[in-house]
């Protein structure tokens, strides 16, 4: 978990607009105002563009965490370059 947890908090900052400092490793669904339904949305659709990651119906319950997020990342191998328009 610890080798994409960097990546992971900054993109959920990113996602809901607040500060990584705000992104505690432990972070959970609800654990901050902006983490709500929509936010969770914005952090799954910023996870497959950013990362290539498969989430299906089935994996968005559960995607409801820092750690869970890393887990799913570890479990699929995500590529870190940013998306180029080339």
């Amino acid at each position: 978990m610890n080798n994409f947890l960097p990546n992971v908090r900054a993109l959920i900052a990113e996602a809901l607009q607040v500060t990584i400092d705000e992104i505690p490793p432990d972070l959970a669904f609800g654990g901050i105002k902006q983490w709500d339904s929509m936010g969770h949305m914005g952090i799954l659709l910023l996870l497959e563009e950013r990362f290539s990651v498969p989430i299906d119906a089935d994996v968005i319950a559960t995607l409801t965490s820092v750690p869970a997020i890393c887990t799913h990342l570890a479990e699929h191998e995500p590529v870190f370059s940013e998306k180029t328009d080339s």
